[in-house]
């Protein structure tokens, strides 16, 4: 199998690939430092599974596994951590297998041979997320068959049309498959609803304006938009604005 060893760690690196060349029969294509370079390295090298850490800077190993699941042929991943409370986060998205360090090189042959053992079916099956154990820091875009990644810090407002949401920052646009309930819920305290089609993030609002209608709208940094506040949520859109 092709294997890409994902660890912040220069040394833990060279202790997975050493492992590997005494088990055999497998070859490893890349390495990376975090999980954005692991995904940058997935797209590029098509590996068929990942050693890849949990706790690393940047993006964490969880929230890489979420993105790489969005893939038309995700690798398998297996996660090398040397903390166990992360163990149930690691098999909500569905982990091939989870390995403690020290790693052992009789346990990570059998997690790789546990890899080897799946069809393609089968690992979709394994790296598809029942749930997303905390606020991902980025949101991933399916870009012509790869992924793209948007700091959440620069979206400046989400909004729902029809089946997809428009992610919209200061210098592009793009169709997400995310709902606009499940962003709500997942990064709420950093939007504000205005609309029941439209979040705003709130460190790009620098103002509310009444129009001639009655109407109010929302005035943005960095971008000439103007959103318009439903009636619904008009009071609340001018609590927040007051604080």
């Amino acid at each position: 199998m092709k294997i890409l060893i994902v660890d912040d760690e220069k040394l833990a690196r060279a202790r997975l690939r050493e492992l590997i060349t005494k088990i055999g029969g497998h070859a490893v294509v890349g390495e990376a430092v975090n999980g954005s370079n692991a995904i940058e390295q997935t797209m590029e090298l098509k590996p068929d599974v990942l050693l890849m850490d949990i706790r690393m800077p940047v993006m964490d190993g969880l929230e890489a596994a979420t993105h790489l699941m969005g893939m038309d042929e995700p690798p398998g991943v297996i996660f090398t951590t040397a903390y166990d409370e992360h163990a149930l986060e690691a098999f909500e998205v569905n982990a091939v297998d989870y390995l403690l360090k020290p790693i052992r090189k009789e346990r990570l042959d059998a997690a790789l041979k546990k890899a080897h053992g799946l069809t393609l079916k089968q690992l979709r099956e394994v790296n598809r997320a029942q749930e997303e154990p905390t606020a991902r820091t980025h949101i991933s875009v399916q870009l012509r068959g790869k992924i793209s990644l948007i700091p959440i810090q620069d979206v400046i407002y989400f909004m729902a049309d029809s089946k997809y949401v428009t992610v919209t920052t200061s210098n592009e646009r793009h169709l997400i498959e995310d709902s606009l309930v499940s962003l709500d819920d997942e990064f709420g305290e950093r939007f504000l609803r205005i609309h029941r089609n439209a979040l705003v993030a709130t460190n790009y609002i620098r103002g509310i304006e009444k129009q001639p209608s009655g109407r109010w709208s929302v005035l943005l940094r960095d971008t000439d938009d103007k959103l318009e506040v439903s009636r619904r949520h008009t009071a609340e859109v001018r609590r927040w604005a007051r604080r």
